[in-house]
């Protein structure tokens, strides 16, 4: 039997170095399904980490949850999935905090749950209350990033780098923080535009869309084809 202690420590390190791809998410998703039989211990590591680590890396355990989530239910261990519906408004509060200091994430929260919704994780319900807080931190990030108050202050710290960094209580990213970020969201948007026009396995479903959009042969379209047929004729003769 695997060391608890060593099954956790792994778990966090996972979680700590997730990011945009769907492999990261999918590894830690297998390696917490392995261990199921500590899964208790495994979601409390979940809620632990979205509480310490940074907003980017939150983001990326938000997607990671969808991953989680979906895989427990098609193996039919629901443990996961049940504690993550008890858990979820705790989770979307360490996401996208009320303080406006998750801002960037609100969207990617967005995103999850709706999901979730889709693959019957969590109900209706559930997302339009959720939906509702999400609103209220979206008015409070446009008015923290929008504020002339904000505007001035920040002219008048320009030269303290400590005092910048916090503003109206809300802790900004730092610059390499925003790089990364914006490297992951091109990452995800990419797989996105994949998604939207990858083709199914089922063969002729391309062909069977694409015949119901034509419409039926007419006389117009025999007459314009025997035309069409006179002037090649015509053509050759003239050579």
């Amino acid at each position: 039997m695997a060391d608890p202690f060593e099954v956790r420590m792994r778990f966090t390190s996972q979680l700590q170095h997730l990011n945009a791809s769907v492999n990261s998410s999918q590894k830690a998703a297998h390696y917490a399904l392995k261990y199921r039989d500590m899964d208790e211990d495994l979601h409390s590591c979940i809620l632990e980490q979205l509480e310490r680590n940074s907003m980017n890396n939150r983001a990326n355990i938000m997607y990671f949850i969808e991953h989680l989530c979906d895989m427990a239910q098609r193996e039919n261990h629901m443990n996961f999935v049940r504690m993550m519906q008890k858990d979820i408004l705790m989770v979307v509060d360490a996401v996208a905090p009320s303080d406006g200091s998750g801002a960037a994430n609100v969207k990617v929260v967005r995103r999850v749950l709706q999901g979730l919704q889709q693959k019957h994780i969590l109900q209706s319900d559930t997302v339009t209350e959720i939906e509702g807080c999400l609103k209220e931190r979206d008015t409070v990030a446009e008015e923290s990033v929008l504020s002339p108050t904000d505007a001035n202050a920040q002219r008048e710290h320009s030269h303290h780098p400590a005092a910048s960094a916090k503003m109206n209580g809300v802790s900004r990213p730092d610059k390499r923080q925003i790089e990364q970020r914006i490297e992951e969201d091109r990452e995800r948007h990419k797989r996105l535009r994949e998604s939207i026009w990858a083709i199914g396995d089922e063969g002729d479903q391309e062909f069977e869309r694409l015949w119901d959009e034509v419409s039926e042969i007419g006389e117009d379209d025999y007459i314009a084809a025997e035309e069409d047929a006179m002037e090649r004729r015509q053509a050759l003769e003239l050579e």
